[in-house]
């Protein structure tokens, strides 16, 4: 089994307590819906849009909110995807995490004292045998698998991994939600906002 360190679990610990509280994660793509989140009951945040105007405003808005808050730096305009876009997050926003697909990225926000959830998108057999090797060597606090409606791979991702695993994408309704949590997610991230209110 693949898995992350004591000393790393205690740096994502405040968060992973925050899911087990709170599993459903209001993934935001748009100023809609951050105004929406803003007024629910979601306490964890995935953001899936800004740029390098506005990326810190948007982070300012939710933890004044109350929000644990994620930024997905490989969605964020204006920025390459080079490790000093995890360093800017760290050093001018009040992000608690992000999240990426890149390997490198991962890593530069655990050194930069960021929980890192890795994203990864299962579409075949061969990606999801890599899953386990990428995910020793980036050493993520949780990994994200997309799509998350499928309950049969995070049973068995659950035998290949100590890591805590976040089910996203096509996460559409109750039965979504109890199928992935019941399989052993930790929680589910959604930007459907009847999964939300749940």
């Amino acid at each position: 089994m693949v898995g992350m360190t004591t000393t790393e679990r205690d740096v994502a610990r405040p968060v992973l307590e925050a899911l087990r509280d709170d599993p459903v994660i209001a993934s935001i793509k748009d100023a809609s819906a951050l105004q929406e989140v803003l007024a629910s009951d979601r306490g964890v945040v995935f953001v899936l849009y800004g740029s390098v105007l506005d990326v810190a405003d948007i982070v300012a808005r939710a933890k004044d909110a109350g929000k644990t808050v994620f930024v997905d730096v490989d969605l964020l305009d204006g920025f390459a995807a080079r490790e000093v876009v995890v360093t800017w997050i760290a050093e001018h926003t009040r992000a608690d995490g992000v999240l990426s697909t890149k390997s490198n990225l991962v890593r530069a926000a655990k050194r930069a004292g960021l929980v890192a959830v890795q994203r990864f998108f299962l579409v075949d057999s061969f990606s999801y045998h890599q899953l386990p090797r990428v995910v020793e060597q980036a050493g993520p606090d949780a990994i994200e698998i997309l799509p998350g409606c499928m309950p049969r791979v995070i049973t068995w991702l659950r035998q290949d991994t100590d890591v805590p695993i976040i089910a996203g994408g096509l996460v559409c309704d109750k039965a979504d939600v109890v199928a992935a949590l019941g399989a052993g997610a930790v929680a589910v991230a959604s930007s459907d906002r009847d999964v939300w209110g749940m």
